[in-house]
C-alpha cells in the first residue's frame, strides 16, 4: 500500500509539472504575440489614394528613364498645387469615401468593431460622401447579424449613401447585412442569398436509456424548451420549434422586400444561394465588380479613407493566433 501512495503521488508530481510546463510556455507565446503585434488598439485612418499612387509610382518608376522620371514629378508638383489651390477657393470639399471591411464569422464578432467604425463615420459624413462596406460573412447566428444590419442601418437613417460590395460570400445573415444598402455590387462568381433559416442539433436520448441513465430537465412555461439535446423530443416540439424558424424567416423575408423592392421574395427565399451573374438576375445584387476596381476608379475623382478599429484582442484570440501561427510555419 505505501508503494501504491509513493507512485501515484509520483505520477501526479509529474502531471502537474506537464500541465505547468505547458502553462508557462503558452503564457510565453501569448506574451511574444503580443510584443510582436504592433497594432495599436482603437481606430485608423488612412487615406488610400495616398497608397493607389504609391503604388503607381513604383511600377512606373521601374520602367520610365531617369528623365522621364523627373518630368512626372515635376507635372504631379504643378497638379498637386493647382487642386490645393482650387480647394480653397471652394465653399465645398470634393466627394469622400469612407471604407470598411467586415469579416463576419458564425456569431459576427466583427460586430463590434463595426460599431465603432460607423459611429466614427457617421459624426463626420454627410450626404455628399459614400460609405462603401467590403463584406464577406456567409452568414451564422440571428440576432448578431440582425445587429450587424441595424448598424448600417445607421447610415441610411442619416442619409449617408452606403454601398455594399461582395468579393467572395455573403449569405444568409451576411445577406441580410448586404441587402440594406443603397447599391449593392457582387463578384461575377462570389456566392449570394441563402435566404433562410436553420437549426439542427444532435439528440442522444435513446443512447442514454440504453445505458439507463435518466435525464430531468424542468422548465416553467409550456414552450421555455422545445428540441432538447437529452431529453424525447416529441412532435408537439418539433412543430414548435418549425413555427419559431418560420417566423425569423418572415422577419428575414420582410427585412430584404424593404430595402430591394424589386425582388420577387418568395422566389428567392428557398435557402438557395446563386453566384454573382445570376444573382443579378434575380435582383440580388445591382451590378457585378470587385472592391479593387471600384475603388480604385473612385479614387481618381474622391478622396478614400479606411476605416479600421481594433481592439484589445482577448486571451483566447491571442491564443487562437499563437496556434495559428505555428501551424502555418509548419507547413498546414
Amino acid at each position: 500500500m505505501p508503494e501504491f501512495f509513493f507512485d501515484y503521488g509520483l505520477f501526479l508530481a509529474k502531471a502537474v509539472t506537464v500541465v505547468a510546463a505547458i502553462g508557462a510556455v503558452l503564457v510565453l507565446l501569448v506574451a511574444a504575440a503580443s510584443r510582436k503585434e504592433h497594432t495599436p488598439v482603437g481606430l485608423r485612418v488612412e487615406k488610400l489614394n495616398d497608397r493607389y499612387r504609391a503604388m503607381a509610382d513604383t511600377v512606373r518608376r521601374a520602367v520610365m528613364s531617369k528623365s522621364e522620371w523627373r518630368q512626372k514629378g515635376r507635372r504631379d508638383k504643378k497638379e498637386r498645387k493647382e487642386k490645393e489651390k482650387s480647394r480653397k477657393g471652394d465653399q465645398q470639399s470634393g466627394k469622400r469615401i469612407f471604407v470598411i471591411n467586415f469579416r463576419g464569422d458564425m456569431r459576427a464578432t466583427g460586430v463590434t468593431a463595426l460599431k465603432e467604425e460607423v459611429s466614427a463615420i457617421a459624426t463626420v459624413a454627410s450626404d455628399q460622401d459614400e460609405v462603401v462596406v467590403c463584406l464577406e460573412n456567409a452568414g451564422g447566428t440571428v440576432h448578431e447579424h440582425g445587429l450587424g444590419a441595424s448598424q448600417l442601418l445607421r447610415l441610411k437613417d442619416r442619409k449617408i449613401p452606403l454601398t455594399v460590395i461582395v468579393d467572395k460570400v455573403a449569405a444568409s445573415g451576411g445577406y441580410l447585412m448586404a441587402s440594406v444598402a443603397d447599391r449593392l455590387i457582387a463578384a461575377p462568381f462570389a456566392i449570394i442569398g441563402s435566404v433562410g433559416v436553420l437549426a439542427q442539433l444532435p439528440n442522444f436520448n435513446r443512447f442514454l436509456e440504453s445505458h439507463g441513465i435518466d435525464f430531468e430537465q424542468i422548465t416553467a412555461g409550456k414552450y421555455k424548451r422545445t428540441l432538447s439535446l437529452f431529453g424525447k423530443n416529441t412532435e408537439e416540439n418539433r412543430a414548435k420549434m418549425k413555427e419559431e424558424l418560420e417566423n425569423v424567416h418572415e422577419l428575414f423575408k420582410n427585412v430584404v422586400a424593404e430595402h430591394r423592392p424589386a425582388i420577387d421574395i418568395d422566389s428567392i427565399a428557398t435557402g438557395e444561394y446563386w453566384y454573382g451573374s445570376r444573382a443579378r438576375q434575380l435582383g440580388l445584387v445591382d451590378e457585378l465588380g470587385s472592391s479593387d476596381d471600384y475603388l480604385m476608379r473612385a479614387a481618381e475623382t474622391a478622396d478614400i479613407y479606411s476605416v479600421l478599429y481594433k481592439g484589445r484582442p482577448t486571451l483566447m484570440q491571442r491564443l487562437r493566433l499563437v496556434i495559428t501561427s505555428m501551424f502555418n510555419s509548419v507547413g498546414f
